[in-house]
């Protein structure tokens, strides 16, 4: 509220605490308009987004390229040069695709000295990647009818072979590929139907909406047996992302959640493959993550977000907190201007990642040992420091705030200690949760709660196939090849993407 002279107080000490409480309000504004500023012109994260710095390395690597070029184009000598390094570098082709043989041989094969027979004592060889456009081909069934010329009633016919779409056009490999297209590439369905215009396939996009949906509802059931193996693992990471989606009543868009569930022990040597399930919901309420991990038992590794404190304490469910977080909230008053204590925070925080950098790939024992040698130290003397500071500084803010936030969580943070399985930071799951901001970006929102729910079924499917690096259209070919031609529900554990062996199917297509 503004003073002036005739409301100032006439007492020293305060006017002195006005002044104070003046000072710490306009530091905190101060505060607040660095970061508005730095989110509206600034880096967002504490590093350049990996999708920017490729764009800025693929033009530097673009100029260099055409430079070198002209130089090439001047000086045979060096284009040779060039060419015999590409070469001795390049590696080998995949053996599963096809080749094609061009022969480039010699017309007149008479000796130019004395017109005697040429004969081969070698050739050379190189191979070169080629690519067609999407090539498109009609498989045509045919099912002969067979009749009885004694019995004119009878008619024999081999039964018709399952479908995906009954009645419909594309085979299982053609709806994998709009799959993959949509969810792994985020090219919306709009798009897709272009693409496929210009090869002169007229396909709407309704129509490939239509084969999206009936193709989700079929793989729910591996979707749901994919979360329930996540669910029965001992240590599990979770995090969740708005997903907007239409809302016809109102005529805009609400906000929903993808919930993100993902296990990965490979950096501690784990035998369990990795593995991401999406699930939405329209809300962000406690009560969802208590209904997605109903069963689980063990370590769950979260963000800040105070509605995972409803699973602690229940079913043995014990939280381990995320340093990332933590860092993250002093690098922002660090980047903002001069911060000594923030600096010194990150300077310290980063000790224990340097620690993890060494450990990571080693097995749970020898991890949490190291651990306890070398980082306990550290967080022993780290969480002092911290309550020393926070006394030191006004409680209202920013840097008073990330150090409650630290303290607030200390139990969760220093978790990973004791457990040679928990990591450092919830990052995995974060970096799951980067495809669907993608998708997001380029789709806008979801046409209906249903259409959260197609999103993730099959992005957890193709997320769950990259981690396990296993191609996803080939995945979704052959397992919607199986659903169809009723795959007992009994073994559904075989179409687990882990368990799928491409090799067969790359030796077919080639």
């Amino acid at each position: 509220m503004p003073t002036t002279d005739d409301t100032l107080p006439d007492d020293p000490a305060t006017l002195k605490a006005m002044l104070l409480a003046e000072r710490v309000r306009s530091e905190r504004l101060v505060q607040i308009i660095k970061e508005l500023q730095r989110h509206r012109f600034g880096r967002r994260a504490e590093t350049l987004p990996e999708d920017q710095m490729l764009l800025a390395l693929e033009d530097v690597e673009q100029s260099e390229a055409g430079a070198a070029a002209e130089s090439e184009n001047k000086s045979p000598s060096d284009r040779e040069k060039v060419a015999r390094k590409r070469r001795m570098n390049r590696g080998s082709l995949p053996a599963h695709l096809p080749r094609v043989e061009v022969i480039v041989d010699i017309e007149d094969k008479a000796c130019p000295c004395c017109e005697g027979r040429l004969h081969v004592i070698g050739e050379d060889v190189s191979e070169r990647l080629d690519i067609l456009p999407a090539r498109f081909r009609v498989l045509v069934t045919r099912r002969p009818k067979y009749a009885c010329r004694a019995c004119e009633e009878v008619v024999v016919q081999a039964p018709a072979p399952a479908r995906l779409i009954e009645g419909g056009i594309p085979t299982e490999a053609t709806v994998a590929q709009v799959l993959v297209s949509k969810y792994a590439d985020h090219l919306p369905l709009y798009r897709q139907a272009r693409i496929y215009a210009r090869q002169g396939i007229d396909l709407d996009r309704s129509t490939l909406a239509d084969w999206v949906g009936r193709a989700a509802f079929h793989l729910r059931p591996v979707h749901e047996r994919l979360l329930a193996h996540i669910r029965a693992s001992t240590k599990i990471f979770a995090d969740e992302t708005t997903a907007p989606v239409l809302d016809p009543g109102r005529g805009r868009t609400k906000t929903g959640q993808l919930w993100a569930y993902a296990r990965d022990d490979r950096p501690w040597g784990g035998a369990d493959p990795p593995a991401v399930a999406y699930v939405y919901a329209p809300d962000r309420k406690a009560e969802r993550p208590k209904a997605h991990l109903a069963g689980f038992h063990g370590v769950l590794q979260v963000d800040g977000y105070a509605g995972y404190r409803a699973l602690e304490g229940k079913n043995d469910v014990q939280l381990a907190f995320c340093w990332a977080h933590v860092r993250r909230k002093f690098y922002e008053l660090a980047a903002a201007g001069p911060a000594p204590i923030a600096s010194e925070a990150l300077a310290r925080i980063g000790e224990l990642y340097e620690i993890e950098k060494d450990i990571r790939g080693r097995g749970s024992n020898e991890r949490r040992a190291i651990r306890q040698e070398r980082t306990r130290p550290l967080i022993a003397a780290l969480e002092p420091w911290l309550r020393e500071k926070l006394t030191l500084i006004s409680q209202k803010t920013k840097l008073a705030e990330a150090i409650r936030y630290a303290l607030s969580r200390w139990e969760g943070l220093t978790r990973f200690l004791d457990d040679g399985r928990v990591e450092i930071d919830s990052n995995v799951v974060e970096r799951s949760i980067r495809p669907i901001a993608l998708n997001r970006k380029n789709a806008l929102f979801a046409g209906s709660d249903g259409g959260g729910e197609n999103w993730a079924t099959i992005a957890s499917l193709v997320e769950t196939c990259k981690l396990n690096e296993i191609d996803p259209q080939a995945w979704f070919a052959d397992t919607l090849t199986k659903i169809v031609n009723a795959h007992p529900n009994a073994k559904i554990d075989e179409l687990m993407p882990w368990t799928f062996t491409s090799q067969a199917a790359l030796k077919d297509v080639a």
